[in-house]
C-alpha cells in the first residue's frame, strides 16, 4: 500500500539543497549522509510535523526546516542501529546498509554528520525569523526528544534491559524513548509552529505518544509475520536475536488486539482536537494495516 506518495515526493524534493560542497572529502560524507536520507522510507516524522503546523494555521516553509532536521535525526539513528556493534544490519529499506556501502568508519561519520547538520538546518531557521520564539520552542522539542532523556535512553534501556524476565511495562518503557519520542516531538513541534494553544498541543502530545507505541507494535509484529521483500529487510531477526516484543510477550491475537485499542484511543483523540486533519486519520489507518 502507498502512503501519501505526493507528499513524500515534495519533501524529498528538497533534500538535496541542504547539502553543499567542492572538496573531495565534502563530496564524500555528502554522499553518504544522502544516501541513507534519501534512502525511502515512509517520512511519517516529516510528514506528521508538516501537517500539525498547516493544521493549526502555519504554512509549509514555516514547517520545512524543522520536517528536514527531524528527518536527519531519524535517519542517522538508523545508521547507527544498522551498525555491527547494535543491532548488525545488512539491509535496509531494500539497500545495503551505510555501513555496508561505505564502512564502518564513514557509517559512523555519515550518522555524526547528519545529526550536527539537523542542529544546523534547524538553528538556521530560528535565527532567520524576527519573532523566533515558536521556533525555538519547536526546535527544543526535538532536540530533547532525540537526546539522552530520549531516543538515545530508548535504545541505552533496549540493549541494556533485555532479559528473560521483561515485561511489557518495561517494553513500553523503551518504545515510549526508542520510537515515540522522536513522534511526539514531531508532532509538538509542528503544533507549536502552527501556533496551537497550550491545551492542544497537550492533547496533540497525548495522542502522538499512542501513535508512536502504535508503530512500534505494529513493527515487532512485521519483523515476525511481514514480508522481507515489502519491508525492504530482513524479517524474524527479533527472534534470532533473542529479543523481547509484543508479539513474544503478549501473545500474536493479544498484540493484534493491542494495535486495535490503540487505534481506537488515537481516533478518539483526534476527534477531540480543535483542528479537522484527514491526513492524521488516514496516517493512523495506514500505521495499523501497513506491510512494509
Amino acid at each position: 500500500m502507498d502512503y501519501n506518495q505526493e507528499k513524500i515526493a515534495q519533501f524529498e524534493h528538497c533534500l538535496d539543497a541542504y547539502f553543499e560542497g567542492t572538496s573531495q572529502a565534502q563530496r564524500l560524507i555528502n554522499e553518504a549522509m544522502l544516501y541513507s536520507l534519501k534512502a525511502g522510507g515512509k517520512r511519517i516524522r516529516p510528514l506528521l510535523l508538516i501537517e500539525m503546523c498547516l493544521a493549526f494555521g502555519g504554512t509549509y516553509e514555516d514547517a520545512i526546516d524543522f520536517a528536514v532536521g527531524i528527518e536527519m535525526i531519524h535517519t542517522y539513528s538508523l545508521i547507527h542501529d544498522d551498525l555491527p556493534c547494535m543491532d548488525d544490519d545488512d539491509l535496509r529499506r531494500g539497500k545495503p546498509t551505510n555501513h555496508v556501502v561505505y564502512g564502518y568508519d564513514m557509517a559512523v561519520l555519515a550518522g555524526d554528520g547528519l545529526l550536527n547538520k539537523a542542529y544546523e538546518v534547524m538553528l538556521d531557521r530560528v535565527t532567520q525569523k524576527n519573532d523566533s520564539s515558536d521556533a525555538i520552542r519547536a526546535m527544543s522539542e526535538i532536540l530533547k526528544a532525540s537526546g539522552s532523556q530520549g531516543m538515545i535512553l530508548g535504545q541505552v534501556a533496549d540493549i541494556k534491559y533485555q532479559s528473560d524476565d521483561m515485561d511489557v511495562e518495561t517494553l513500553d518503557f523503551i518504545n515510549h524513548h526508542k520510537t515515540g519520542k522522536l513522534i511526539i516531538a514531531a508532532m509538538k513541534s509542528g503544533a507549536i509552529l502552527g501556533g496551537a494553544s497550550s491545551e492542544a498541543i497537550d492533547a496533540v502530545a497525548r495522542i502522538a505518544d499512542k501513535m508512536g507505541l502504535l508503530f512500534q507494535v505494529v513493527d515487532d509484529l512485521l519483523d515476525l509475520i511481514g514480508s522481507a521483500e515489502k519491508l525492504g529487510k530482513r524479517t524474524q531477526m527479533d527472534i534470532k536475536n533473542d529479543k523481547r516484543t509484543y508479539p513474544m510477550l503478549l501473545g500474536l491475537e493479544n498484540t493484534q488486539l493491542r494495535i486495535k485499542q490503540l487505534e481506537y484511543e488515537i481516533l478518539n483523540g483526534i476527534k477531540a482536537l480543535p483542528i479537522q486533519s484527514e491526513f492524521l486519520i488516514d496516517t493512523v489507518k495506514f500505521l495499523v494495516n501497513r506491510d512494509y
